[in-house]
């Protein structure tokens, strides 16, 4: 005869042997312990089922735990003849099937033995009692299958970038944010996530042990364009960092996105991010400039205050250049009052034209979520002062700043791509960048490292070209500020944009990372 125990929903039933127990009263005796211990478990009451052991507090903590992780919707126990092994000692083999969701029905076989203690009747409760692939300190639990592809660099190996590659759901395997979300369909190949029973350490989680077999990969990876050795450069740049911040990289050639780095992880603001780029705009404004005929080489003055209907303007600790500074010279030291006072060269719709040479404004088919930029046409005297200067209703990306860098650096605007295979079709830009203009920006880039505000790269090889930023924002007095500083390698295909989200200024704050980055570049 056999003992039956079947539970689903908090149902539990068994029956017991009968004929056989008149033939020992030792398994007659040790039968009933072992009958309500695996009615307990199959009716998911691990505490009561512990009960029934010689050792309930071990053996309430394991099955608690197998439970808890399997989450079965319905067990079935079946015991078989039990044999005694010894003077109050009876073995029972017995047989379990879980109806796990995700995993299908699991079934497994093991043994108990059931003790005589002072008179009482106990499982003796091990590890292996549980299932016998069991020891001591592991437990049951589920583990995804490995039938999600992965998102992967150009290397064809994982991304190793996780405000990129998003999350997944544990529970459903379903992606949740980022590339995991966007391409689940694709990763997933449209599938259920299925899992597995593993056998796993209970203080660390690891799996030790698959019990039952995995599916294979049922979904396609999803190839980026990052670049593994730019991508880890970058997040070793921000690793000292405490405020949060973001560097991007991007190949002026193609638009490719080498890298794109978040500190701390999670919100992707590398391409998402909505910002007042402040100084840095200079470099869209300066074309602007130079579109109206100014030379880099043309006198211009840079006082300390600049003041448009009763508002101030003031350079970075009010400082000022010397008569017979140049319009290359008031770039290369970010003076904020020579581009307000020479609002009076642009229209009110000049700053608008000219971003759309750098494709700023304009819908990007990137293959992820992106935020492509804004600059609005002027309203006032006071928003073109501000707009010249990257501040007011003016607001971009570090993807969108670097992109800007990379125009200057290959004279043509490349709409930045993450995943070559969704792009369906490249956003271009609606106007050109004069090839003359080009020319006098990388001249200013160039200066502005070799004596400007960006000095801190003029040791660096690769003939880094940059400017730095520093955009006020909030409404504190005196105001906070993002640092900023972007550029390109005059030597090799990269253009890249450094963002400190209330970091301070872009020549004291900004520069030493981007150093930093450029650095590891170079190793």
């Amino acid at each position: 005869m056999s003992l039956l125990v079947l539970a689903g929903g908090g149902y539990a039933a068994f029956g017991l042997w009968g004929g056989d127990a008149k033939k020992d009263t030792d398994v007659a005796s040790a039968r009933k312990p072992f009958a309500a211990f695996l009615a307990a478990w199959a009716g998911h009451d691990a505490r009561k089922a512990a009960g029934y052991t010689d050792t309930p507090d071990d053996a309430a903590s394991l099955l608690s735990s197998v439970l808890t992780n399997l989450k079965p919707s319905k067990t079935t126990a079946v015991g078989g003849e039990g044999l005694k092994k010894g003077e109050g000692e009876v073995h029972f083999p017995f047989t379990v099937t879980m109806a796990i969701p995700g995993a299908g029905d699991v079934t497994w076989r093991s043994g108990a033995q059931v003790v005589d203690t002072s008179g009482t009747w106990k499982v003796e409760f091990t590890s292996p009692v549980i299932h016998p692939e069991l020891e001591p300190g592991q437990t049951l639990a589920l583990k995804n299958s490995n039938d999600r592809a992965r998102v992967l660099d150009t290397q064809g190996d994982p991304l190793r970038a996780e405000s990129l590659v998003g999350t997944v759901d544990p529970v459903s395997g379903k992606g949740t944010s980022g590339l995991e979300a966007r391409y689940d369909d694709v990763l997933s190949g449209g599938r259920k996530a299925s899992k597995s029973v593993v056998v796993a350490d209970r203080q660390s989680g690891r799996a030790v042990k698959n019990l039952t077999d995995t599916a294979p990969a049922a979904g396609r990876p999803v190839r980026t364009t990052i670049d593994p050795r730019v991508q880890e450069a970058a997040a070793d740049a921000l690793s000292g960092v405490d405020v949060d911040a973001a560097i991007v990289a991007v190949d002026p050639r193609n638009g490719h996105i080498l890298a794109a780095a978040n500190r701390p992880g999670g919100f992707n603001r590398a391409l998402e991010g909505r910002y007042p780029p402040g100084s840095v705009f200079k470099v869209v404004t300066a074309a602007a400039l130079l579109e109206g005929g100014l030379k880099p080489e043309a006198p211009a003055a840079c006082p300390k205050f600049a003041s448009v209907d009763g508002q101030r303007f003031e350079n970075q600790k009010q400082f000022e250049l010397p008569t017979g500074s140049t319009f290359a010279d008031v770039f290369a030291q970010s003076c904020n009052t020579y581009f307000v006072n020479a609002r009076g060269r642009l229209s009110d719709t000049d700053l608008r034209d000219a971003a759309q040479a750098f494709g700023i404004g304009g819908s990007w088919d990137v293959g992820t979520t992106t935020y492509d930029g804004s600059v609005p046409v002027t309203t006032s005297d006071n928003d073109k002062a501000a707009a010249t200067i990257g501040q007011a209703r003016v607001q971009a990306s570090p993807l969108v700043m670097a992109s800007v860098a990379a125009t200057v650096k290959s004279g043509t605007f490349n709409q930045p791509v993450l995943v070559p295979d969704a792009v369906k079709k490249k956003y271009r830009a609606p106007a050109a960048l004069d090839a003359e203009v080009a020319g006098g920006l990388r001249e200013m880039m160039r200066t502005t490292v070799t004596s400007g505000s960006a000095h801190a790269l003029k040791g660096l090889h690769g003939q880094p070209h940059a400017k730095t930023g520093t955009a006020e924002f909030g409404s504190e007095n005196p105001p906070r500020t993002h640092a900023w500083m972007i550029g390109y390698q005059g030597d090799s295909d990269l253009a890249w944009a450094v963002l400190l989200e209330d970091g301070g200024s872009g020549g004291a704050d900004a520069a030493p990372v981007a150093a930093r980055f450029l650095g590891n570049l170079a190793r």
